[in-house]
């Protein structure tokens, strides 16, 4: 395996292997075999390079499954939206913030880093409010910030969004691509052809949401979900309490529920003041997903309240409908279909470097993940 990771002390570690004799033992209860494995989907970019980078999937046995879902902010980003970010940067006096990771999404024609090259200013930013200084220093210019990303990310731009206001600062935008997470949850529930047994639910989201958010899909769906924290030790302990539901319910001794690996930082009502924020300065919507389609009430828009913000309402972004994907089955992925090396463009016409599909650009995706640490070198 890539990476130049030693974890030889890791698996030796007694906490790692007494919690994989557990999960040893629970999949075999459960009834998990290697030609009908249990399916357990995490659905955080953080879970996505821990699983990976720490060998996870190899420690456990073959008929338990560990799929990687949406969890990452910019590999759901829909093609059209990437190329009105495009779009919108080569337009006069426009300064277009951004977080780094979406500097080499590839669009229809092109990307933010080559729209760069180009001539538009575009700027990689680490806060939103690096962006409110930029409009502060150039009133002359509107600046563009590029809203991607789950509840993690969208408090503080919200944050970012009422300190515009309360300054008056007019030529301070953002272009809202916000989605949140359980719905999308309810969504891979329903998908057809990939049962799912269990949810390793976001650390980060759930600090904001809260654990009570997911009630509804353990509820509704029956499937057990798990806030899980981002530590290996914090997965596989996470996912021994994913089997102990799973076994309850298939000796219909319980039903499923939801669970907090992740105590030390999640509670069920989550962070009360960043949700009031959310709900004053955003709308929801039914939201596009790269590779997925349209999911409903997973999208956040600027509120009526804070309109003259929206990006899309002060620039005249006009672009023609995406031709495709060229092959990419990055939602495919993210569905829990496939794993990426399944896609004939890993690892040939498909790399970090040059990359096809949003899960092997972002740090957070998929792909990339795999590729690093789990790609067999050849």
């Amino acid at each position: 395996m890539t990476g130049g990771i030693d974890f030889a002390a890791f698996r030796s570690e007694p906490a790692a292997r007494a919690l994989v004799g557990r999960i040893n033992t629970l999949t075999e209860r459960a009834g998990g075999t290697h030609e009908t494995p249990i399916a357990l989907m995490e659905v955080c970019g953080t879970h996505t390079v821990a699983i990976s980078r720490f060998g996870l999937r190899a420690m456990l046995p073959p008929g338990l499954r560990l799929l990687s879902g949406p969890g990452c902010p910019v590999c759901v980003t829909p093609l059209i939206e990437i190329d009105r970010s495009i779009a919108a940067a080569r337009i006069p006096d426009v300064i277009i913030a951004t977080f780094g990771d979406m500097m080499r999404v590839p669009g229809s024609s092109g990307s933010l880093e080559g729209a760069r090259a180009n001539g538009a200013d575009v700027r990689i930013v680490y806060s939103p409010m690096d962006a409110l200084e930029f409009a502060r220093k150039n009133p002359e210019k509107l600046v563009v910030f590029l809203g991607v990303g789950f509840e993690t990310t969208s408090p503080i731009i919200a944050a970012t969004v009422v300190a515009a206001a309360r300054e008056g600062l007019s030529n301070f935008t953002v272009l809202p691509f916000f989605k949140t997470v359980p719905a999308a949850l309810d969504m891979l529930a329903a998908v057809p052809g990939r049962p799912l047994d269990g949810f390793i639910c976001p650390g980060h989201v759930s600090v904001i949401i809260g654990s009570d958010a997911y009630l509804p899909v353990a509820h509704d769906r029956n499937i057990p979900c798990v806030v899980t924290g981002f530590e290996p030790l914090d997965i596989l302990a996470g996912v021994v309490m994913l089997l102990e539901q799973i076994v309850s319910i298939r000796e219909g001794t319980g039903i499923a529920a939801v669970a907090v690996q992740y105590s030390r930082a999640v509670t069920p009502e989550g962070n009360p003041t960043a949700r009031r924020l959310l709900d004053n300065v955003f709308t929801v919507y039914d939201a596009e997903w790269r590779g997925i389609g349209i999911v409903p009430g997973t999208g956040q828009t600027l509120s009526a309240k804070y309109e003259a913000y929206n990006a899309t309402k002060r620039l005249a972004i006009d672009v023609p409908e995406p031709a495709g994907e060229r092959g990419c089955i990055c939602g495919e992925i993210m569905l829990g279909r496939h794993l990426p090396p399944d896609c004939p463009h890993f690892g040939t016409t498909c790399t970090p470097r040059s990359p096809v599909g949003p899960c092997m650009v972002s740090t957070e995706g998929s792909c990339a993940a795999f590729y690093k640490y789990e790609r067999t070198a050849e």
